[in-house]
């Protein structure tokens, strides 16, 4: 593959315009080219038969559409969930999860190798950090996948690996691309953007034209609490959050969705509900309340090691104690912990603190 070539799989429909200006054609073939890579999903410039033979030529010589390498697939025996690990250029191995339901089928993207944050509850942090993934990365792990489902993707979540709001830029140029009617044509109202809370970035989120919903990665109304068990917390704090998901709420009228993994003694308790009933009062929102899935394949050291799940007991109680308080809760039931696709078990075999290593 040449490195002089361009790879045009990635790029916003403003880029391509560029990219035909600087080659001295019109404009408008942006806009063919776009519908051709997202919308019609063409691997050569072959198959754009309303581009000349000569354009195509000159695009060969000068340009290439990209794919990820498929290296695996797992499907769940349980519930059908896949997931499905990539390679990219470099060698880095990113994964997807794709999970049914019986009106949806919801793809789970990651936008990063690794992820720098270190959630104690999450086997993509006890990988440590590599890299951002490039726009192309992010958007072919839904071309990709759809090949391999015999559904149409209907949902998108930003749950995968990696904090979107740490590759801001790359994120934003890719929900621009899945939500583009010349494009996948996916409503902004069927795409969700998670964080685990980087203020300044959700305040900017609130003034993007991308009109999706944004999920808090909460997991504890205490500071000391989800500082110890999210360490993002002890640089930007709890209440600076809250403040940045305010404004967002104000500026947008888009309700938040706060997630929240229950763990055994540790964010299970009355006070606990408490303090969700009071924030759920200051913030309309609805709250996803998460079972905690295992992340023993990470061989996770200190806390991590020591996290157990809320008994389905107490589970059961802390849900009905929050819908007494007429809160809006979802339980978001565990979906591909069988094949570690479950929520907070995405990590690969490559990378041990941030080193490469064969697979």
């Amino acid at each position: 593959m040449s490195d002089k070539k361009i790879n045009l799989k990635g790029k916003t429909l403003e880029e391509l315009q560029e990219f035909f200006e600087q080659i001295n054609e019109d404009k408008y073939r942006a806009q063919q080219l776009f519908q051709w890579l997202y919308q019609k999903r063409v691997d050569s410039f072959d198959e754009m038969t309303n581009f000349s033979k000569q354009l195509r030529n000159q695009l060969k010589q000068i340009a290439r559409i990209d794919s990820l390498e498929l290296v695996e697939i797992q499907t769940s025996s349980k519930t059908d969930t896949r997931k499905l690990v990539f390679k990219c250029e470099d060698g880095s191995l990113i994964e997807s999860v794709l999970i049914p339901d019986q009106d949806r089928l919801t793809l789970c993207l990651s936008t990063q190798v690794g992820c720098p944050l270190d959630c104690q509850f999450c086997a993509t942090g006890q990988m440590g950090y590599k890299r951002n993934l490039t726009v192309f990365e992010i958007i072919d792990q839904f071309i990709q996948t759809s090949k391999h489902s015999d559904r149409l993707i209907t949902n998108i979540v930003y749950m995968g690996m990696g904090e979107p709001f740490l590759n801001y830029e790359n994120t934003l140029k890719s929900l621009s691309i899945f939500s583009s009617d010349l494009a996948f044509d996916i409503s902004a109202k069927r795409i969700t953007v998670s964080t685990a809370g980087i203020p300044y970035k959700i305040i900017d989120f609130a003034h993007q034209p991308f009109k999706g919903k944004l999920a808090f990665s909460l997991h504890s109304t205490d500071e000391e609490i989800r500082s110890l068990i999210m360490p993002i917390n002890k640089k930007y704090s709890l209440k600076q959050n809250i403040e940045a998901l305010e404004y967002f709420y104000k500026q947008t009228r888009r309700r938040i969705t706060f997630e929240y993994i229950l763990l055994k003694g540790i964010n299970d308790s009355d006070k606990d509900v408490q303090g969700l009933v009071k924030l759920s009062r200051r913030i309309p929102s609805k709250i996803n309340i998460i079972p905690f899935n295992s992340i023993a394949h990470t061989n996770p050291k200190g806390l991590g090691a020591q996290l157990e799940p809320t008994s389905q007991e107490e589970f059961d109680s802390f849900v009905e104690k929050l819908r007494k308080n007429n809160l809006t809760v979802f339980v978001r039931n565990t979906k591909g912990n069988d094949i570690a696709g479950a929520c907070g078990q995405l990590a690969t075999k490559i990378l041990k603190r941030g080193k490469s290593v064969k697979v």
